[in-house]
């Protein structure tokens, strides 16, 4: 079964579809198959197959056990309208930990490899030194989604605005608000407030899975800031290389999020990123890395 998007579903609608393309389907011992978006064109979103991949090793491994790190390789460029298939391999079954490879395939050829461990709870020492960054509320900033509309409305190409309108499942809200098509340079550093637009089922391991998925949307957007550069503009050729959560706090995705992100280096044709999750408490909930292939193709 596929999504679908339309600009006629409700909020709840959208979140339901999104909560069902992280259900993957079963195909056989420790092989999975991961649904896609009706209506997506190019390449697959790096987010999705993360969370998808992480999803099958999560099948794998008892309850007890929640996600507190993953790693991923993307190998290939997936296809966006074509399903995924996870083939997992258990390379640990410890007693606090676990350990899980899973190879994502399209066409028989593997497109991201990720690597993701699981811990049972246990108490231990606690300490934070990372201190959430003092910005304004979500309830002070406009949606993205509107700032993009009106910037999208001057587009001559029609597919472009469209795919650019199209309904996400979260709300995402920027500290600093940005023109995509007309960048100005800034400092490699970014806030922004994120939630799903509705409830998602209260299962922690959802949770965990929608963040992996979120966490790939602004990372390569923060490591262009110096250079006064967007994707938008067909200037670059961007791909992510690799990419890492770590799971700190337990938390929900349908509740605000304050994601943090800086780019501490650009070079040999790639940027780097970082990133720290915090809930509005100010607990730090996740921390995120990773880099990316960026190529001037102005010339």
């Amino acid at each position: 079964m596929e999504q679908t998007r339309s600009h006629s579903q409700t909020p709840e609608q959208i979140v339901a579809d999104f909560a069902l393309l992280l259900d993957l389907e079963m195909r056989g011992a420790d092989r999975f198959m991961g649904r896609c978006m009706d209506g997506d064109v190019g390449r697959i979103f790096g987010g999705q197959a993360i969370a998808q991949a992480l999803v099958a090793a999560r099948r794998t491994v008892g309850p007890e056990f929640l996600t507190h790190s993953l790693h991923a390789y993307f190998l290939r460029g997936g296809i966006a309208n074509q399903k995924i298939e996870f083939r997992v391999k258990r390379d640990l079954d410890g007693r606090s930990f676990s350990n899980r490879r899973v190879v994502a395939s399209q066409n028989g050829e593997a497109i991201l490899n990720l690597t993701a461990s699981f811990q049972k709870l246990q108490p231990g020492l606690g300490h934070q030194q990372a201190q959430m960054p003092d910005v304004p509320p979500p309830e002070d900033l406009v949606p993205d989604t509107v700032i993009m509309r009106k910037l999208a409305t001057g587009l001559d190409n029609e597919r472009l605005r469209e795919v650019r309108l199209r309904p996400q499942p979260f709300d995402i809200r920027s500290v600093e608000p940005r023109d995509w098509f007309n960048p100005q340079k800034r400092e490699a550093l970014s806030h922004i407030w994120i939630r799903t637009l509705a409830p998602l089922p209260p299962n922690p391991h959802v949770h965990r899975a929608a963040l992996a998925y979120v966490t790939d949307f602004q990372l390569l957007s923060t490591v262009l800031q110096p250079h006064g550069l967007s994707l938008m503009n067909g200037d670059l050729k961007l791909a992510s290389l690799d990419h890492a959560v770590w799971y700190h706090e337990d938390f929900r995705c349908d509740d605000w999020l304050l994601y943090v992100t800086d780019s501490p280096w650009t070079g040999n044709a790639r940027g780097f990123a970082r990133g720290q999750v915090f809930d509005r408490s100010g607990n730090i909930v996740a921390s995120v890395a990773q880099e990316g292939m960026i190529r001037d193709i102005r010339d």
